[in-house]
């Protein structure tokens, strides 16, 4: 006859067993500290690309690819904030875009272009394309507030309406570099330090991203982020206003979106309503495979440094070894899904 009462000790001793594997510590770590696992596959990616190829490690090459991060890796601070939320934003290219092309109609003038130039001072161009910026974005967040309407939804549509308002109000017309003050082209300057050149707009990026991580982790309005995507119904019964905290977010990601125009001008050395056309699912890109939780509520912005440097790195590096475009598209789609999947585990750890 069993003894009812060794029930209870062989279920205890089997959820003990089950729950000291190594998988279940991993899930654990990476659920406490969630910029580990970008860390630990852009340090054995550069590893890899070292080996297979000594000029990937070079200073110059080095150079090079923090200044091809730095338009995604801007534009992908927004695009954190707002999937914090568990929202999405389809529409951030096309506003940085309308955004840049804003500031450079606004300072040439008629004589050097065939656009109708306003020729106004570089430091107010800037400002004003700052703001339709902080404005684009501040609609897409009424919308998303006022109307209930879906993230996805809204930045879908206003993909299409800026995109739209760019070819409408600027006739596709590319404004070079010479064109404008050297203001404007500022973020593209350069210094040597070392071996390394460093390009002033990197800097203004982790400048960014040094605010930002600091804002997410010692402000009420970081937590009260993380509350909204973790559980929104939660945190407006523990009293926060979910919808003010979304309106803010969707501007303050618009602030974001206006100084990565600014940068691209400077990276680009021009102003073109045909710049990074697929840098929406760049942006997004780099925020999944950095370790933010597409669900919302979970996520660092070390987190999506690294997802975009990755990003980079493995693209540098399949070019350098040889590989054809589709196969280094080919790897970032491979490094998304698995980046989702690895999500979704972690989010199953047990408190």
């Amino acid at each position: 006859m069993v003894n009812a009462t060794a029930a209870p000790d062989l279920a205890e001793e089997f959820d003990a067993s089950s729950s000291s594997g190594i998988l279940p510590k991993i899930q654990v770590v990476l659920h406490k500290y969630p910029y580990l696992s970008p860390l630990t596959v852009l340090i054995v990616a550069m590893i890899i690309f070292t080996l297979l190829n000594d000029r990937f490690i070079l200073a110059t090459n080095l150079s090079l690819m923090t200044q091809q991060t730095v338009i995604v890796g801007t534009l992908a601070i927004a695009q954190t904030l707002i999937i914090l939320t568990a929202g999405i934003d389809l529409s951030i290219g096309a506003i940085m875009v309308f955004a840049q092309m804003t500031m450079a109609n606004l300072v040439v003038t008629s004589d050097v272009s065939n656009v109708a130039g306003f020729g106004w001072p570089a430091p107010l161009a800037i400002a004003a394309g700052i703001l339709i910026a902080v404005v684009a974005g501040a609609v897409n967040g009424f919308l998303i507030v006022r109307f209930k309407l879906p993230p996805f939804i809204v930045t879908l549509g206003t993909l299409s309406v800026f995109t739209a308002l760019s070819l409408i109000f600027f006739k596709a017309r590319t404004i070079q570099g010479p064109e404008m003050p050297d203001m404007m082209t500022w973020m593209g300057t350069a210094f040597e330090v070392g071996p390394f050149r460093v390009m002033t707009g990197v800097l203004v990026m982790l400048g960014l991203y040094a605010l930002f991580a600091y804002i997410l982790r010692n402000t009420s309005w970081g937590t009260h982020i993380y509350a909204v995507g973790d559980d929104r119904d939660a945190a407006e019964l523990s009293g926060i206003n979910t919808g003010r905290v979304l309106f803010s977010v969707y501007a303050v990601a618009g602030l974001v979106m206006g100084i990565a125009a600014w940068i691209t001008i400077g990276r680009v050395g021009s102003a073109s309503p045909n710049v990074a056309p697929n840098i929406n699912l760049d942006s997004i890109t780099a925020v999944v495979i950095g370790g933010t939780s597409l669900f919302g509520g979970r996520g660092i912005m070390i987190g999506t440094l690294l997802g975009a440097l990755i990003v980079t790195v493995v693209e540098n590096g399949l070019a350098l070894a040889g590989l054809d475009q589709a196969y280094r598209v080919l790897a970032v789609g491979v490094l998304v899904i698995t980046a989702v999947a690895l999500d979704q585990w972690i989010r199953k750890v047990k408190a």
